[in-house]
């Protein structure tokens, strides 16, 4: 990895750690096209993982007040459910087809959730959304705007969802380097002495991003959400375009 390559990802990791404390989602979208950009795929996702298991473990001990253990438990069952299925079709996307899911994933915030009556505080449910974002986090590297279909119909305040999502994504990025890392070839190898810097800075991006978070409604949490990942899945359709072009 070039030097500027690395300095890409360094500064990326604080960015997106930042939006994520924020929006509790979209801050992973955002890392996810940076790393492949320098990144061959699969290595790729195992270093997304390991930041994001980072970032959202450090969010998740700092919200740790506001955790609902209950729901993470029942989702940790159906995480290790989609683990073991990607796990047997040993599955490794190309760069374009992930830029295209990577783009068609924020379509999932303008879903009628409220309509789907999908409510993440019950056990089935949890496993549900456990098996699904997993699931979805091995094909694309990120799942965020799915897991948050689970959690439109709780009652929870913002503090508990994004600290309850911090805590359940802990367990899919940890999936995601356990599968990819297995998968890579002997020609990769991770960046360590890059992930290890990105650590701090993704560690302070999240105090910067839940000072940030103390400061909005809970309207205006779900509005900016929404539109904020749909930018970023519109720059991804037209990446992978670019690429199948």
């Amino acid at each position: 990895m070039t030097f500027l390559a690395a300095a890409c990802v360094v500064a990326a990791a604080l960015v997106t750690a930042t939006v994520s404390g924020v929006l509790g989602m979209a801050g992973g979208l955002l890392l996810m096209g940076v790393l492949l950009l320098v990144l061959p795929t699969a290595l790729a996702f195992v270093v997304h993982g390991l930041l994001q298991l980072v970032s959202n473990g450090w969010r998740a001990v700092l919200q740790r007040g506001h955790l609902r253990w209950r729901v993470v438990g029942w989702y940790g069952c159906g995480s290790g459910l989609a683990a073991g299925l990607i796990t047997l079709v040993a599955y490794v996307p190309s760069k374009p087809v992930t830029y295209l899911v990577l783009g068609l994933v924020p379509a999932l915030v303008w879903l009628p959730k409220r309509q789907l009556s999908l409510d993440a505080e019950r056990p089935a449910h949890a496993v549900l959304a456990g098996l699904c974002t997993t699931g979805l986090n091995l094909v694309a590297g990120v799942s965020g705007p799915l897991l948050d279909v689970f959690f439109v119909r709780t009652g929870m305040g913002r503090h508990s969802v994004v600290a309850t999502k911090a805590a359940t994504q802990v367990l899919a990025h940890a999936a995601k380097v356990l599968v990819y890392g297995a998968a890579l070839t002997g020609g990769q190898s991770v960046p360590w002495l890059v992930v290890l810097a990105a650590v701090p800075l993704s560690m302070l991006g999240t105090v910067l991003g839940g000072r940030l978070l103390d400061r909005m409604s809970d309207t205006s949490f779900q509005s900016i959400t929404r539109w904020v990942v749909t930018a970023i899945g519109g720059v991804y359709l037209v990446q992978a375009a670019v690429l199948a072009w």
